[in-house]
């Protein structure tokens, strides 16, 4: 743990799905408070458009091109979310999670000019189990991946195959409670506060530029938190 090397105790990290053009947005507002983050691809669909109906709004769902791979995520971490967005635990062959997870992983490495090592479960619902951490662990070069089962905690975990993250971004109140609670905190182990989402759900409602904004300068610029991609806190 990069932070834990650097003699600091707490450690602020964020995780984005999809790899849609809305990661602009967000990497050019992370990078104004010199936040960092990982940004989970699925390679097989890169350059693909598409639209979602949310909160009875037509929301864009563009992927970003893979030209574009390596210059927009420059100074974060690029990572799995699998080749074709595909819940791995209906495949009864683990050959299938394999491919969708290893694929991913070479394919974003070339785009990305270093070797990939982290990952993100796609999909909602029941997403991960042992069998397929295991898999994982076992036949790719993935060293973590992260669940979407917020635990609300900033303790350590055992298990960084199914890592659990602390908060899920949209959730304000508890957003801004729990980073509150971090800030103020005198921490005498690690503490990692890890956020995950989709930048695409910004879009959702016009204030939530302005809420997550705010968030960042609340968590940002602190002396005694260490601001770092998955893989920095993580490994």
């Amino acid at each position: 743990m990069a932070f834990y090397d650097q003699g600091k105790m707490k450690a602020v990290t964020f995780s984005f799905d999809d790899g849609t053009t809305q990661d602009i947005r967000m990497i050019e507002l992370m990078n104004k408070y010199n936040l960092k983050g990982t940004f989970n691809l699925n390679s097989g669909l890169l350059g693909q458009k598409g639209l979602l109906i949310r909160e009875g709004k037509r929301i864009a769902h563009y992927k970003i091109h893979p030209e574009h791979v390596r210059s927009l995520y420059e100074g974060h971490e690029v990572a799995v979310h699998t080749l074709t967005h595909k819940n791995l635990t209906q495949f009864e062959d683990d050959e299938m999670i394999i491919q969708q997870v290893e694929t991913d992983r070479l394919k974003l490495s070339e785009l990305a000019g270093y070797e990939v090592v982290g990952m993100a479960y796609p999909c909602g619902g029941v997403n991960n189990n042992d069998h397929v951490a295991q898999v994982i662990k076992d036949h790719t070069g993935v060293k973590y991946s992260r669940t979407i089962t917020t635990n609300n905690c900033f303790d350590l975990q055992d298990n960084l195959l199914r890592f659990d993250p602390t908060a899920f971004y949209l959730d304000f109140d508890k957003l801004m409670q729990l980073g509150q609670q971090l800030v103020e905190m005198k921490a005498d182990k690690p503490q990692i506060f890890y956020i995950w989402g989709h930048a695409f759900e910004m879009d959702y409602v016009p204030d939530y530029w302005l809420r997550l904004e705010a968030f960042f300068q609340l968590i940002s610029n602190r002396d005694d938190i260490f601001y770092g991609t998955n893989k920095d806190v993580l490994l």
